[in-house]
């Protein structure tokens, strides 16, 4: 029996899908933004910090790079209010969807900084540039030039494993499309089109780092595709 699509149907709910899109566009932008600045401070701490801030730092690491993402939302959302805080929907994905991204790429900043030669940091040292500046031109640079497309990659990731945020009521794309399917019952309209846009902020995603890679850093990695 053949199927009849009918996207017509999907119309009247363009507010929802829009504001999907929009929840997910700005919980990844923070996320994004606060993680790869946790993650450079963490991975230098990492290589620089006393033995216990790299235990404790590499601690977390393990922790979140070995547990299910849904579970860590799930914890932060239900299970911290065992403790006495509860947090709203949207503040626990953002929370989850942060400690997430700075895990990952804390291993990625921090293999970057290893790949930076000695003798860059004894030049810099020579110049009498401090521990900071050090770090910050001499080392962070280089290494995000190395380590981008890597980077690039992870956030695009959490982006995308955003959509399990619905299993706790956010209103973020994935919502948007079961709510579609669950007053209209076009299931396969309503899913494709969330296909279809995951795939098109995915892309998205790519082109702005890629601009804003050749803007900040310069170089091949960040070079906009023509």
């Amino acid at each position: 029996m053949a199927m009849a699509l009918d996207f017509s149907a999907l119309a009247p709910y363009g507010g929802e899908v829009a504001a999907g899109v929009a929840t997910t566009i700005s919980l990844t932008a923070v996320a994004t933004l606060v993680g790869i600045t946790a993650a450079s401070v963490l991975a230098w701490l990492k290589l620089n910090g006393s033995a216990g801030m790299r235990w404790g730092i590499q601690a977390y690491v393990e922790l979140v790079r070995n547990t299910p993402f849904i579970v860590q939302l799930f914890f932060i959302f239900f299970g911290l209010p065992a403790l006495g805080v509860s947090l709203e929907a949207w503040v626990a994905a953002l929370i989850a969807m942060t400690m997430n991204l700075t895990a990952y790429a804390t291993e990625i900043v921090r293999a970057g900084i290893e790949s930076i030669g000695k003798g860059q940091l004894e030049a810099a040292r020579v110049l009498g540039l401090s521990r900071r500046q050090t770090y910050r031109h001499v080392v962070l640079v280089p290494a995000l030039r190395k380590i981008y497309p890597a980077l690039t990659n992870q956030c695009i990731i959490v982006m995308l494993g955003s959509a399990v945020i619905s299993q706790i009521s956010v209103e973020e794309l994935t919502w948007a499309a079961n709510f579609i399917a669950s007053r209209n019952f076009r299931n396969f309209e309503a899913y494709i089109l969330a296909t279809l846009i995951y795939l098109a902020l995915s892309i998205g995603m790519r082109q702005l780092f890629r601009l804003a890679g050749w803007h900040f850093l310069g170089g091949r990695q960040g070079r906009p595709s023509s």
